[in-house]
């Protein structure tokens, strides 16, 4: 490969809340093991050079002023959904600059709805969602996913529609592709939603921030492209942060195509005087987009891919009454450890410090919205995700 997914980078010192902190509370490594960082969603690879080098040019110029966003911004973003997404039309107009995409969710849930209100998301869910919307006062009502006869994770449309309706709702929250199940929706799966919301004249957000991590053998399909109603009823929320580990640089952007939308949403937006994008930020996004940035996605995916199979594979084999779908897309992995904690009379508590206490820094699912599960993050060097399931093996799940 052209690029380094295989070096094993030291971040302790560096800012990392990924190898500073463990999320299992009093959890600890035991001696004589290395910590596997695989919990909160970043990567633990150099990132693509065309973005530190953009940054480079920038920082050497010694005056970071009030400044206005460049045209070549926009352009970028435009050529990216363009050459990624297949988008076209795309304008400078409809895009717009978020500090980040949970911001513009709180942006947008002030400008359509009110304190009290319901609001209608998928389970298991993003935890972020489900801190922005209490923190704003909104009702959380949720519609579970299922696992059909193949284990895959699917969309229950009449729960949807039944819950739409029962709560008076007209806001919804979609994820494409879905965190922390890695489901990447098809075409007619993302219609038949969409069409649940226009019956029940639903204004639509659709987090895409894990639209560039699709693995081998899957495509994204933008929300907004499935139909014109659903070009005009959806806000949706796109970021380099999580394709290029840019999480700490703060910058993502939305694509509103209708005015009204967009209107309300910038408005809204614009109040705290908050939404400002940071300078360095802008050029980082516009080295992401650099053909640099194609090529060293590809290569990412490529990388995911092979992880991803080979811990989906020793999983199934090895963890008998561990149970996961396979992930479409995103590094993540979601296990549902219920049978194993029965059969062996474990809490989840426990089974959770287990691995971390052989290294496995791993994270909690349940705040996801499912007992007995764990979400593993796979975006670290191979040679750890062997070593992590070796581990979990030996340890955890086959501990004599």
């Amino acid at each position: 490969m052209k690029f380094d997914f295989e070096s094993i980078i030291d971040r302790h010192g560096k800012d990392a809340i990924a190898v500073d902190k463990i999320p299992i509370p009093d959890a600890t490594v035991k001696e004589g093991f290395t910590s596997i960082p695989m919990w909160v969603a970043d990567m633990n690879y150099a990132t693509a050079p065309s973005i530190p080098a953009a940054m480079h040019a920038r920082v050497d110029h010694p005056l970071y002023g009030y400044f206005p966003i460049p045209d070549e911004y926009y352009n970028k973003i435009i050529d990216w959904q363009s050459k990624r997404n297949g988008v076209e039309g795309l304008t400078a107009e409809c895009i717009g600059y978020e500090n980040g995409v949970l911001g513009g969710v709180a942006s947008a849930l002030q400008a359509f709805t009110a304190p009290g209100e319901a609001i209608l998301l998928h389970s298991p869910r993003y935890i972020g969602f489900t801190g922005t919307l209490t923190n704003n006062g909104r009702k959380i009502i949720d519609s579970p996913l299922y696992k059909d006869e193949q284990g895959i994770w699917r969309m229950d449309y009449e729960d949807m529609d039944k819950k739409i309706k029962e709560n008076n709702i007209h806001f919804a929250i979609f994820c494409s592709p879905h965190n922390p199940s890695g489901r990447v929706w098809t075409k007619e799966e993302i219609q038949k939603a969409m069409e649940v919301y226009k019956a029940n004249d639903c204004v639509v957000i659709s987090d895409e921030i894990w639209s560039d991590l699709i693995l081998e053998g899957h495509k994204h399909i933008p929300t907004q492209s499935v139909s014109e109603d659903a070009k005009q009823r959806t806000i949706a929320f796109y970021a380099p942060s999580k394709t290029f580990n840019l999480a700490g640089l703060i910058g993502s952007y939305h694509i509103i195509y209708n005015k009204y939308l967009r209107d309300r949403v910038r408005k809204t937006a614009s109040l705290s005087h908050y939404n400002g994008a940071n300078v360095i930020s802008v050029h980082a996004l516009i080295g992401a987009y650099e053909q640099t940035g194609h090529e060293w996605l590809d290569e990412l995916c490529q990388v995911l891919t092979s992880n991803v199979n080979y811990a989906y594979d020793y999983i199934v084999k090895h963890f008998e009454g561990v149970k996961l779908a396979k992930p479409e897309g995103t590094y993540l992995l979601y296990l549902d450890c219920e049978e194993w904690c029965k059969k062996h009379n474990m809490e989840m508590d426990d089974l959770l410090k287990a691995g971390v206490a052989c290294g496995v820094i791993w994270q909690d699912g349940r705040p996801f919205n499912c007992p007995y599960t764990i979400r593993i993050n796979l975006a670290v060097p191979h040679s750890l995700v062997i070593e992590a399931m070796d581990r979990l093996d030996k340890y955890v799940f086959n501990a004599k």
